[in-house]
């Protein structure tokens, strides 16, 4: 049974494994989903969070090479600590060569004595899925696959995922284990932490491996490059996509990890247990389709905040600050002409806490409320002096009287 969830942003996984909640605003478009033949899919508005479908989203399935992804990212986050460098020379070792690799392997084709970068086996995995490659980055960083797999999970902790699970570094293993809406949430921030990776690697078409400069002196004039499209079909037949990765193994089935962008609305989509590459695809492709057609996302464009009176306080105004963006996903047919709208809880009394709750920036269109971020105080107010206390007293009676 399909299940169709919405929510503005995304709130934290407590006990209910549960990443996002429905707002109403979004409710009436879904009705026109389509139905897919993909096990479990998760679809997302990557900027606020706003879950726009859901199905089997909890379901266990193993990610297969979209395990590649995870791998990617502490290379990356190595990178950006200094620790590695993108040109690094990484040895290439006897687990790592491609005829070490489990039968029915994807391989980038590693072989003794080629000299490889860090940035070319990051292209050996985003591209071809590159099962040799991911072994190599794992020892890079670690001194077994097990420590590497170990290093995999516990960044799954920290970035907030419960049941994603890894024992190694290419997908291969049935044993690695992740959730559709587990991994759009990782996808969501693998995009934020890495922006330049979709130009860089996923959306790259094809890639040639080994070329001259990484073969030994013996094979420069015919070092047998082999040249390998992108996995993922999607880049060539969909406007807008970009990335991320696609994943098979018998026991997960056809499994995709999709992002696409359109007039500055990118959506994240995760299906998971396809029966065959084809039907992966058409999924991806009705899925964004809907998305596009229905959906979009609202940057207002709110630089001034007002300020309202502080009463009994040395200062005499406010300063306000918005709890977040006031970013949201909105149906394709709304917010074409946006209305500000601030709800203060007056009167607001000296002394008051920096972070104080104190109301809502409502914004709307001509059809009705769109969305609400809260506002808090920007700073510590203190009481003013007992004169203008009193005299603050004595105004807010007479207000109370009026109204």
């Amino acid at each position: 049974m399909r299940i169709l969830l919405l929510f503005f942003g995304f709130i934290p996984y407590f006990l209910s494994a549960q990443y996002f909640s429905a707002p109403p605003l979004l409710a009436p478009y879904t009705s026109n989903a389509p139905e897919i033949l993909s096990k479990a899919a998760t679809l997302i508005d990557a900027n606020t969070g706003a879950l726009l479908y859901s199905k089997n989203s909890y379901e266990e399935i193993p990610p297969a090479s979209l395990t590649k992804l995870m791998t990617m990212h502490i290379a990356m986050n190595e990178i950006d600590a200094g620790r590695a460098s993108w040109d690094e020379i990484v040895p290439v070792t006897v687990q790592s060569w491609a005829r070490s690799q489990p039968p029915r392997s994807s391989l980038m084709f590693l072989a003794p004595g080629q000299i490889v970068t860090l940035r070319e086996l990051l292209l050996g995995m985003a591209i071809p899925s590159g099962n040799d490659a991911a072994v190599a980055v794992a020892l890079r960083f670690a001194p077994t696959m097990e420590d590497f797999a170990s290093n995999m999970t516990s960044e799954a902790r920290r970035l907030g995922l419960k049941v994603t699970r890894f024992t190694e570094a290419s997908g291969i293993s049935e044993y690695n284990m992740t959730t559709a809406e587990e991994f759009a949430f990782f996808c969501r921030q693998y995009i934020k932490l890495h922006p330049q990776a979709l130009i860089e690697f996923h959306s790259v078409k094809e890639f040639s491996y080994p070329m001259a400069a990484n073969v030994s002196q013996a094979y420069k004039n015919n070092p047998q490059t082999i040249t390998q499209e992108n996995r993922n079909n999607l880049l060539k037949t969909f406007p807008g996509v970009d990335g991320l990765k696609t994943g098979y193994i018998d026991e997960s089935g056809y499994n995709i990890a999709l992002t696409a962008e359109r007039n500055q609305t990118r959506f994240i989509l995760v299906t998971m247990g396809a029966d065959n590459g084809r039907n992966r695809d058409n999924d991806g492709m009705r899925l964004l389709t809907w998305a596009f057609d229905n959906f979009k996302t609202i940057r207002p464009e709110k630089d001034d905040i007002e300020r309202p009176r502080l009463w009994k306080g040395r200062a005499d105004y406010v300063e306000l600050k918005l709890a977040g963006t006031p970013d949201f996903t909105s149906p394709f047919d709304r917010a074409n002409t946006l209305v500000f709208k601030y709800l203060i809880q007056e009167p607001l009394i000296a002394p008051l806490k920096q972070d104080t709750a104190v109301g809502y920036l409502v914004i709307s269109d001509e059809y009705g409320e769109l969305n609400r971020v809260p506002l808090f105080t920007a700073r510590e107010y203190e009481k003013g002096n007992i004169f203008k206390r009193i005299w603050h007293s004595i105004l807010l009676l007479f207000k109370k009287q009026r109204t």
